[in-house]
C-alpha cells in the first residue's frame, strides 16, 4: 500500500474498534468508568488552569513588563494560549496513560475479546496483576517523560510567527498520535512479552498505519468528553493496530492462527 493508504487504513481502525465495542454494551459500560474518573480529574485541572490563566501568563511573560501596554497584552494572549495549548497537549498524553493504569483489568478484557475475535494469541505469556501494572506504570513514565521532553520545544516554537500557527500543530498532532498509539497498543504486546523498546520497533516498521491511528484518537480526544466516551474504541483499535504490524489476520472472525469455532465464541461474547 501507498504512504497515504495505510495512513488512511490506520485511521479507520478506530472506526473498526468503535463497531467492535458497541456490539458488547457491558463492556463498554465497564470501559467507560475509568474513563470517567480520569476525566473528572482532569476536569479540575484545566478548570483551575484556565482560572488562573491571566496570572501564569504575565508571570512567563514577565520580560514584557517595561513594553507599551498594547504590545504587552499582546504578548500575553499568545502566552496564554501557548499555555493553554501545551496543557491540553500534555493533558492528552497523560491523561491516557492514567486512565489505562487506572482501568488495567477492564481494557484487558476489552483487548482480550478482540484478539479471540480474530484467532486469539497463539504463544501469548501469562503475565500476573501486579507485574502487569509495574510494566505499565514504567512504560506509561517514560512516554510521559518523553512527551514533556518534545512538548515543551513545541510550545517555545509556537511564539514563533506564522510557524508556530501551522507547523507546530501539525506537529503536535503527529507528536500525540505516535505517543498515544504507543500507550494504546500496551495490552496487546505485554500479552506476547514485549516491552516499550519492541513495542517501538514493530510500530516504527509501520509508521504510516500507526500515526493514521493515533492521529485519529488524538484528534477525536480533542473534542469535549471525547478522551472518555471513546477510549474503549481506542483500545479496541489499537489491538487491531498491534496484530496487523505483527502480520496477524483482522480481516475477519477467525483466523489460520486459530479454530474457527474459537473465533465464533469471541464473537458471540463481543455481542452479548
Amino acid at each position: 500500500m501507498t504512504v497515504a493508504k495505510q495512513f488512511l487504513t490506520g485511521a479507520g481502525l478506530l472506526g473498526r474498534g468503535l463497531g467492535l465495542v458497541l456490539r458488547s454494551p457491558k463492556l463498554l459500560g465497564l470501559g467507560l468508568v475509568p474513563a470517567l474518573i480520569a476525566g473528572l480529574v482532569y476536569s479540575t485541572a484545566l478548570f483551575f488552569l484556565i482560572n488562573y490563566l491571566p496570572e501564569l501568563s504575565r508571570t512567563v511573560t514577565w520580560f514584557a513588563d517595561g513594553w507599551a501596554e498594547w504590545g504587552r497584552d499582546v504578548v500575553q494572549v499568545f502566552a496564554g494560549l501557548g499555555l493553554l495549548g501545551l496543557s491540553v497537549l500534555l493533558g492528552i498524553l497523560t491523561f491516557t496513560a492514567v486512565t489505562l493504569l487506572i482501568g488495567d483489568p477492564f481494557y484487558e478484557r476489552i483487548s482480550e475479546l478482540v484478539e479471540d475475535r480474530f484467532g486469539g494469541v497463539p504463544d501469548e505469556v501469562e503475565v500476573g496483576f501486579w507485574p502487569s501494572l509495574r510494566r505499565s506504570l514504567a512504560d506509561s513514565l517514560r512516554l510521559i517523560g518523553l512527551s514533556i521532553l518534545l512538548g515543551v520545544p513545541l510550545f517555545l516554537l509556537g511564539f514563533v510567527p506564522v510557524v508556530g500557527q501551522t507547523v507546530v500543530p501539525v506537529l503536535g498532532g503527529a507528536l500525540g498520535g505516535w505517543v498515544l498509539a504507543v500507550e494504546l497498543t500496551g495490552v496487546p504486546f505485554q500479552r506476547r512479552g514485549q516491552r516499550l523498546r519492541q513495542r517501538r520497533a514493530v510500530l516504527g516498521a509501520n509508521r504510516p498505519l500507526t500515526l493514521g491511528f493515533g492521529v485519529a484518537v488524538f484528534c477525536c480526544f480533542l473534542i469535549p468528553l471525547g478522551a472518555i466516551l471513546l477510549m474503549p474504541a481506542a483500545i479496541a483499535g489499537a489491538t487491531l493496530l498491534a496484530r496487523q504490524s505483527l502480520g496477524y489476520d483482522i480481516t475477519g472472525p477467525g483466523s489460520a492462527r486459530r479454530d474457527s469455532g474459537s473465533g465464533g465464541l469471541a464473537d458471540h461474547q463481543l455481542r452479548r
